[in-house]
């Protein structure tokens, strides 16, 4: 088993890197989390996610 850790600012970057590396692996578990911080007057997002997956 192997973990793999992805971290965007934007969901649809996050989105678009775990389905490009889902096609070539076995998924055993995704963990999703979000996480917000404030920097004067402007919000940043973290959006991550750790896949738990077997090569083929």
């Amino acid at each position: 088993m192997k973990v793999k850790i992805f971290d965007e600012s934007h969901e649809k970057d996050l989105e678009a890197d775990i389905n490009e590396f889902i096609g070539d692996v076995e998924v055993i578990d995704i963990k999703f989390n979000v996480a917000v911080g404030i920097f004067a007057e402007e919000q940043i997002y973290c959006f991550s996610a750790m896949i738990l997956y077997k090569n083929r």
